[in-house]
């Protein structure tokens, strides 16, 4: 069993460049299957979902290869058929392999989605959506089975701005006949990413505001394309930096992906400067205690809420911290009271008081971003502490403990024949 060994209360200072972001990747790699020729994506995370996806894929057929930081998918001649639900059970973002395969083969059939149990997030949206452009689906036996029927363009409006919803609808777009219209779609860059992929491979897809135009077009060709920067991981070191102290620079990201956090840094007195590509947080003094609320982007992403929570336990005052976008997300606390972090929750908000000090534990991840949380909290802990669990962070970071190594902190990764 591997975990983080960690040594607190050093403060972390230097320049972290992010790399490519999983949730941009996921669905790179989910459009390639509608491609009928060869994908390069760069600029590609080394991950366990990434891993998970490919394979995936190559139940389809699809031969997908690792290249360095490229990941090269030949889907010129996939076969079909139904994906292992051993293989869905481990990601949630197999469910965008339901516009891709409906596209490529005419059907699909997709056992239940997995991931990290953070709240419900139902597929209601991605199917309706669907079945406006032409598909119909069957969910008996706990199985998602969807036949293409025709190819329609239509007018679609979410009722809730979801983003893998606007991610399967524009996919299934794509090569619909006519013009669709996708109102009260998510706006976060992961879209925008997988929309400008799609672009240059042949598709004719705009934005204006919170609405996706799509133009149907006959094909698309294969090509090479660089996966934006990670948000998720350089908010997480810009947090680190908040919590623990220090002086860090995070480069390769847009600032303005960023600027809810940075905005909501500068409240708790952390020092933050924005230039054209990165963005630095400087920490010496007392942090101060704010309250947060996730909302869609542009607001503060809820995948940054975990980290900025654990920054708060050691803040001056008492936060709020109101999770709107996933209700189980907050589970990730009990682990963090852990390190005598002061924070009550009921059935609403997680309320924080901030202490002077953490000091060391053991504690475990059931989760990708509260891991991520529970690393943070042990780089601001006074002492010795060990993450357990890290099949889950490595999910969504690439060797994290590199990242903090480099920035001055004392984590290493180790393994052991017994638990927590």
């Amino acid at each position: 069993m591997e975990y983080l060994q960690i040594r607190g209360r050093r403060p972390l200072t230097g320049t972290c460049a992010v790399g490519g972001a999983k949730n941009a990747a996921l669905p790179l790699m989910a459009a390639a299957l509608m491609i009928p020729g060869e994908t390069v994506l760069r600029n590609v995370p080394d991950l366990s979902d990434v891993e998970v996806m490919a394979s995936l894929l190559r139940s389809f057929g699809v031969s997908v290869k690792r290249q360095g930081d490229a990941v090269v998918i030949d889907a010129s001649a996939p076969s079909g058929g139904e994906v292992p639900s051993s293989l869905t059970g481990m990601l949630r973002a197999s469910t965008l392999l339901l516009a891709p395969a409906l596209d490529r083969f005419g059907e699909v059939a997709l056992a239940p989605a997995g991931g990290c149990r953070i709240g419900e997030r139902p597929v209601d949206l991605h199917l309706r959506g669907m079945s406006a452009l032409g598909a119909s689906f069957d969910e008996g036996g706990g199985v998602i089975r969807g036949k293409r029927q025709r190819r329609r363009a239509a007018a679609i409006c979410l009722d809730y701005p979801s983003v893998g919803a606007t991610e399967n609808i524009v996919m299934a777009a794509v090569r619909a006949r006519g013009r669709t219209v996708l109102k009260n779609a998510a706006a976060e860059p992961e879209i925008d990413d997988l929309c400008r992929f799609l672009n240059g491979r042949g598709a004719k897809i705009a934005r204006e505001g919170n609405t996706v135009i799509i133009d149907g077009v006959t094909s698309l060709s294969g090509g090479e394309y660089t996966v934006l920067p990670d948000r998720v991981v350089g908010g997480t070191a810009l947090l680190a930096a908040a919590a623990v102290g220090g002086d860090v620079t995070v480069t390769n990201v847009g600032t303005d992906q960023l600027a809810a956090v940075a905005s909501k840094l500068a409240e708790t007195s952390a020092e933050v400067t924005a230039a054209e590509h990165s963005l630095r947080v400087r920490r010496s003094g007392a942090l101060c205690g704010a309250d947060l609320r996730t909302m869609p982007y542009p607001g503060f992403p809820t995948d940054l809420q975990p980290p900025f929570t654990a920054a708060m336990t050691v803040a001056e005052g008492t936060s709020v911290i109101r999770e709107e976008v996933f209700e189980n997300r907050l589970g990730f606390c009990d682990e963090l009271v852990k390190f005598g972090a002061g924070i009550r929750r009921g059935g609403g908000p997680a309320v924080v008081r901030g202490v002077e000090s953490l000091r060391g534990a053991d504690v475990r991840a059931e989760d990708l971003r509260g891991g991520a949380a529970l690393t943070v909290a042990a780089l601001a802990a006074e002492g010795e502490s060990r993450v357990f669990g890290l099949r889950y962070i490595d999910r969504g970071y690439e060797a994290i403990e590199t990242m903090f190594a480099a920035l001055g902190g004392d984590i290493v990764r180790r393994s052991t024949e017994e638990g927590a």
